[in-house]
């Protein structure tokens, strides 16, 4: 369940310093990496949050706190993220971001606040680009990129 949505400093500041981070990788409607897809299952599963039609393409480890989970919509061609805490309770700082290369000028979608179980989901078109993400749960973080298409 989420309880507020505060745009904060923070996570925009998180968002523009993934900005450099970017490198190319499979498409963006690809196979998920094993690695860190791997690496996630022991914490939060994928909730659905971003709908009918949204298949994990990626997730990052948010330290011990949570996960990160990016998917992607061949039949509309969307990426969306999901930060999901590994043990819900009181309403804690969580944030979400997904974004393009921050050379080619496009801004990146955020959801972030007090939340008891996840933040966003954030949804963005990145056909022929690549994306990063990010997730935080009470300062832990953990980001990623890739899947250019």
């Amino acid at each position: 369940m989420k309880v507020s949505r505060h745009l904060t400093t923070a996570a925009v500041l998180a968002t523009a310093a993934l900005g450099g981070a970017l490198a190319l990788a499979a498409p963006a409607g690809a196979a998920p990496r094993t690695a860190t897809v791997a690496a996630a299952t022991a914490g939060a599963a994928y909730n659905g949050a971003c709908g009918t039609g949204y298949t994990v393409i990626d997730s990052t480890p948010v330290e011990d706190k949570g996960t990160v989970y990016v998917t992607y919509n061949k039949s509309n061609g969307k990426n969306c993220a999901v930060t999901i805490r590994n043990a819900p309770g009181a309403p804690v700082s969580m944030a979400v971001t997904l974004g393009i290369d921050a050379g080619r000028g496009a801004p990146a979608v955020v959801d972030n606040g007090f939340y008891t179980t996840y933040a966003g989901p954030v949804y963005l078109d990145a056909r022929g680009q690549c994306i990063l993400w990010l997730g935080a749960i009470e300062g832990a973080l953990g980001n990623g990129h890739g899947h250019c298409g």
